[in-house]
Parts: structure tokens; sequence; C-alpha cells
């Protein structure tokens, strides 16, 4: 098994307990409400959203992924990082043991934040990862930060 590690951020000048708050804490309720192109619904098959609770993500017909499942690893509220695995899903799994992530969101002096993710990647026996495919993920993930940014900006009042 070969572990291939990236790590990507972008600053925000949304204050990290609520970007924390709307991408950890409630996405299950946020994502399908505000990318319903895209997410259909997320909910917990296993737990209540601490640590070893395992989310699965159902995505909106017509994509290339019909759901995923992430169990939640740790979540420290007070520093604001989550960490999860991808556990499972109806594509990705030909090449891929499992992805670990860890998500941080930092205070900057301006009132934002530096929102900081790592993955590793874990590919069984003999796979071998492409770029393309690695950067497909990221840029969904870039996206959904993004569309996350503009509903907060847009709706100071929540997560506030």
């Amino acid at each position: 098994m070969v572990v291939t590690c990236y790590t990507q951020e972008f600053k925000t000048p949304i204050a990290p307990s609520r970007m924390f708050k709307a991408l950890i804490l409630d996405s299950h309720n946020l994502m399908p409400k505000i990318v319903p192109q895209g997410i259909k619904s997320i909910e917990f098959i296993e737990g209540d959203g601490g640590a070893g609770s395992i989310k699965q993500t159902n995505f909106a017909e017509g994509g290339h992924l019909k759901y995923l499942k992430h169990r939640i690893d740790t979540i420290d509220i007070e520093n604001l990082v989550c960490k999860y695995t991808l556990i499972e899903g109806d594509v990705v799994f030909d090449k891929i043991e499992s992805v670990a992530y860890e998500v941080k969101f930092e205070a900057s002096s301006d009132g934002g934040c530096m929102c900081k993710m790592t993955s590793e990647y874990h590919t069984k026996a003999g796979a071998e990862l492409k770029e393309e495919d690695i950067k497909q993920g990221k840029d969904k993930a870039m996206g959904l930060y993004k569309v996350v940014e503009e509903y907060l900006l847009a709706n100071p009042n929540v997560y506030a």
C-alpha cells in the first residue's frame, strides 16, 4: 500500500468558528440546502456526529458518484479541527483503500480564517493514482468551501 499526501489551504473573510460550524458540525443540514443540484442528502447512519459516527453523503442523480461514507475519527470543537476517513463509496474504491482527512480552521489577524486540509490517500497494492483524479476531488472540495463562504457572507447571522 502506498500513501500519498496532499495539502491545500485557502483564506476566507469568514470567522473560523462559523466555517467550522457550517462545514463540519452542521454540514448534514447545510449542504443539501445550498447545493441541492450536487448533494441530495447527508445522514448519520451510525452515531450522532461525534467521534466514531459514520456519515453518508448521497449525491444528486446524474453525477459520477452515488454516495460516499465517512467515519469521523476525532472532532475538536475547541481547536476547530476535524479528522475523518472516507471508508466507502460506489466508484472510488477500485484503487483506494481509504482517504484520511484533517481539516483545521485557524484565525487570521483580519477576523477571517485560514482553512487547511490535509488528505492522505491510501492506495491498494499495485494501484496508481493519477494526478487528475486527485485534482478533480480537490477542486470539488474547494468549490464547496467557496459556496459555503458565499452563503455565510450573504447570511451574516447564520452560525454567528
